[in-house]
């Protein structure tokens, strides 16, 4: 089967991180009930590839486009870049680091509470995770939620503190 995509458009930042899309370029995901998408973002020779989920604000559809990804898509608010939309094919709307993953492939107890979790609480955590540069780091982190997790705490911002 072949991935779903966009043509290639160009965009420009508004708002200070919001990304307005043409209707024509979201219809085709939104009829597939895809609200999630991966991204490729194009400026002169950068390239970047990010998740995001399609949002209505005010008739229009947008997704954000936070500081980070522009430092490193190497564009200030007032350019314009190119911008292309793929069928998310991830289980969980991002790609979960590898050290996140082994952690709850050792620990089926805490994955399968992980699971039952909300598909915006998973991100989160994932998220969180993935933040991490250093791999024992995000190993590190990824242990502490399970630890929590197992502990019974399910509070989003608990589950990322050290409890025992």
């Amino acid at each position: 089967m072949s991935l779903k995509s966009s043509k290639r458009f160009e965009v420009t930042v508004e708002d200070t991180h919001a990304i307005y899309l043409p209707e024509e370029i979201v219809s085709p995901f939104l009829k597939e009930k895809n609200t999630r998408v991966k991204v490729k973002a194009f400026f002169e020779s950068n390239e970047i590839e990010f998740h995001a989920a399609l949002r209505k604000r005010l008739g229009r559809y947008v997704i954000t486009f936070g500081k980070r990804y522009q430092k490193e898509l190497g564009i200030f608010p007032s350019d314009y870049f190119q911008m292309q939309l793929y069928e998310d094919t991830t289980k969980y709307g991002v790609v979960m680091p590898k050290e996140m993953e082994a952690v709850f492939e050792s620990d089926p107890e805490a994955s399968e509470t992980f699971e039952n979790f909300s598909d915006g609480k998973k991100r989160s955590l994932i998220y969180y995770v993935k933040r991490f540069k250093m791999p024992q780091t995000r190993i590190n982190k990824a242990l502490l939620i399970s630890e929590n997790i197992k502990m019974g705490i399910i509070d989003q911002r608990e589950l990322v503190k050290k409890h025992y």
